[in-house]
């Protein structure tokens, strides 16, 4: 149990691990409405966030193509997700507080979303949520609002943008990167790895980023930009819970953010390979008098989609690299070593049929420094970890049912997604077994998620 706020990969690594729980929503009605075309032109599944070539346009040109007609409807729409969840072994104590030690049912979240054309030029996706897995109220959630406009430098056409968001790679056009990454949803209420980068959910909705992105002749992506820690007060006012907030290890100034992607269609055949990096100096634990940590993250990402007929393959691989020095926790005795590093690696494979059934799998690395400073016996520096080492390794299967969205009377008025998805550990928080001192094994935290996923 983790008992000293000064632990800043602590912190970090906790933040990660609950921001990551929120799903990733889009194929939104509004949308729909608003192109006149059916969600499976945009998305892979008809319903989630893999896009297609339609779908990453539509997103880079900010939101705002439009079939042209008036809509009589603002463009909102809303979403709700609930789940069965069972893991191999009792979480003693309850899954959170208010379930279980097993077998909990749960209304996920529910979501509101304002999202669509503003202007000819200017876009919005934004989306305020309930918590239902953790009791809390509504709060901000994904946000990316959009200028773009086109023009030609000499022969080359160029689209262009300034993107203002909440979280490193929610205005990402490909499944590759974090906030839509695979898996798309996942359960609240199964225990998951302590340690993650920064750039895999640590400061998302607690920061507001503004980024400047340019494609060149619809081959190169680039972005640059940066990002600003919210004032305790106004993630507050934005429903962000008082304890998280309390906790968090807050970036210091600014967090500079750059993104460059190659992208090319071959007949039915899409590949897409990039980079991608973000630094932060970061105050551990919110206290400044030792000075800063810094965290610094680069990795590759890449992309493939071929479209055959009635069926669409897909597969997404991540790497990222993150670097940290430690000499804030290093002075506060909160680390042992001044300098540490963490690496994560994802793949995914994917087969959609008619985009309406869908499997797919995924393979997931997390491994880096052992940090062996402990001041006290109650202390660790990855949660629930008795040799502070953040490995963990495991596997995520998934199947679903798709059945709207495909051009049906429904198409732009609801969408529903239900699936069933497994998660086998071979290691957690660094072993195999006994990873927390209390005889737990990492495949004690298998487990068996069972979502209804409704947009209306």
């Amino acid at each position: 149990m983790k008992t000293e706020s000064g632990v800043v990969a602590a912190s970090l690594s906790v933040a990660a691990a609950v921001l990551l729980l929120s799903s990733h929503a889009e194929a939104l009605p509004s949308f729909a409405r608003q192109t006149g075309v059916a969600c499976a032109v945009c998305h892979v599944t008809a319903f989630g966030p893999a896009l297609t070539a339609f779908g990453r346009d539509f997103k880079l040109k900010g939101y705002t193509a439009s079939s042209g007609v008036q809509q009589k409807l603002p463009p909102v729409s809303a979403m709700v997700l609930g789940s069965f969840n069972h893991t191999k072994a009792d979480q003693d104590g309850g899954a959170a507080p208010g379930f279980g030690d097993n077998d909990n049912v749960v209304m996920d979240e529910a979501s509101v979303f304002y999202a669509g054309r503003i202007t000819d030029k200017v876009g919005v996706f934004s989306q305020v949520t309930y918590d239902g897995a953790a009791h809390h109220g509504i709060a901000w959630d994904n946000m990316d609002i959009r200028f773009a406009d086109s023009g030609k430098i000499g022969q080359t056409d160029i689209v262009y943008g300034l993107s203002l968001n909440n979280a490193p790679t929610v205005q990402d056009l490909w499944s590759s990167t974090s906030v839509w990454g695979f898996p798309a949803v996942s359960s609240a209420l199964s225990p998951t790895p302590a340690a993650a980068p920064i750039l895999e959910g640590a400061f998302d909705t607690q920061v507001a980023g503004v980024s400047a992105y340019a494609m060149f002749n619809n081959l190169l992506y680039t972005e640059v930009g940066a990002y600003k820690m919210l004032s305790r007060k106004w993630q507050r006012n934005l429903g962000i819970s008082s304890d998280d907030v309390d906790s968090e290890s807050p970036i210091n100034g600014l967090a500079p953010y750059g993104r460059v992607k190659l992208q090319h269609d071959f007949g039915p055949h899409y590949v897409s390979a990039g980079l991608i990096g973000m630094t932060a100096e970061v105050e551990p634990g919110g206290d400044s008098s030792a000075g800063t940590d810094r965290y610094t993250d680069y990795g590759v990402d890449a992309s493939y989609q071929c479209t055959k007929g009635a069926n669409i393959f897909t597969a997404d691989l991540s790497f990222i690299h993150e670097k940290q020095e430690l000499d804030a926790s290093y002075a506060l005795n909160a680390a042992s070593i001044t300098s540490n590093h963490l690496n994560s690696f994802k793949a995914n494979l994917g087969w959609v049929y008619q985009q309406t059934y869908a499997l797919s799998t995924g393979a997931f690395i997390i491994d880096g420094d052992q940090d062996n400073f402990v001041p006290d016996a109650t202390r660790v520096v990855y949660t629930d970890s008795i040799d502070d080492v953040p490995e963990s390794t495991g596997y995520t299967l998934q199947a679903e049912y798709i059945p709207f969205g495909k051009g049906d009377p429904m198409t732009s008025w609801t969408n529903l997604r239900l699936g069933l998805q497994y998660t086998y550990y071979t290691k957690f928080n660094g072993d195999a077994d006994d990873y927390d001192g209390a005889g737990r094994s990492a495949q004690d935290n298998n487990a068996l998620y069972a979502f209804a996923w409704l947009s209306f």
